[in-house]
């Protein structure tokens, strides 16, 4: 019988090695964002941008394709119900998005784009990089924004989609923040 193979080690906050989670915080906070609804690639076993939602009314889901995440993230709401109004994570392996279950966004993270993709699991895929970089920002409001992390260790195959995909849905690049590529969906 055919099975997914997905990540099995939990991946906990390492700042020095993968700050991009901070590095989306900290800049939600600089930029005085509140309120905001967003999708994020990645939770991580640290779970840091859900933890840092309520604080600023903030609506996330995350996603994992990791069970010891999605184990952690049951665990944090359990023990905090107030959490769970602000932070969802799915289980799911990004290739299988499929976008009809998700709401619009303000801002969609992908950090983790082009990491993931396997041969193994090909069979199973609703979608490629490609298509998850197109599906996920159509989701994005007008007005909203797509960050991309640049200390990726694929973010040399994510950069090669990104000027293509910008060109064609009219996002514009605004100033980077930290290791961060920040692009803004068109108001109209």
């Amino acid at each position: 019988m055919a099975r997914l193979e997905l990540w099995k080690d939990p991946w906990p906050l390492d700042v020095k090695q993968c700050p991009c989670d901070v590095h989306f915080t900290s800049y939600l906070r600089e930029k005085g964002l509140a309120g905001q609804t967003i999708f994020h690639f990645g939770t991580g076993d640290h779970h840091h941008v859900g933890l840092q939602a309520p604080a600023s009314d903030h609506a996330v889901i995350g996603i994992t394709a990791t069970e010891p995440e999605y184990r952690s993230y049951i665990r944090l709401v359990t023990e905090n119900p107030h959490l769970g109004k602000y932070y969802k994570v799915l289980f799911s392996d990004i290739y299988q998005i499929n976008t009809r279950l998700l709401p619009a966004f303000d801002i969609v993270t992908l950090f983790h784009l082009c990491e993931f993709w396997s041969e193994n699991n090909a069979a199973f895929a609703a979608l490629d990089d490609k298509g998850v970089l197109e599906a996920l920002t159509a989701l994005v409001r007008p007005g909203g924004l797509v960050l991309f992390y640049t200390g990726s260790f694929a973010y040399d195959a994510a950069a090669r989609l990104i000027p293509d995909w910008a060109a064609r849905t009219g996002f514009a690049e605004e100033p980077g923040y930290e290791t961060l590529r920040i692009f803004r969906k068109p108001r109209t």
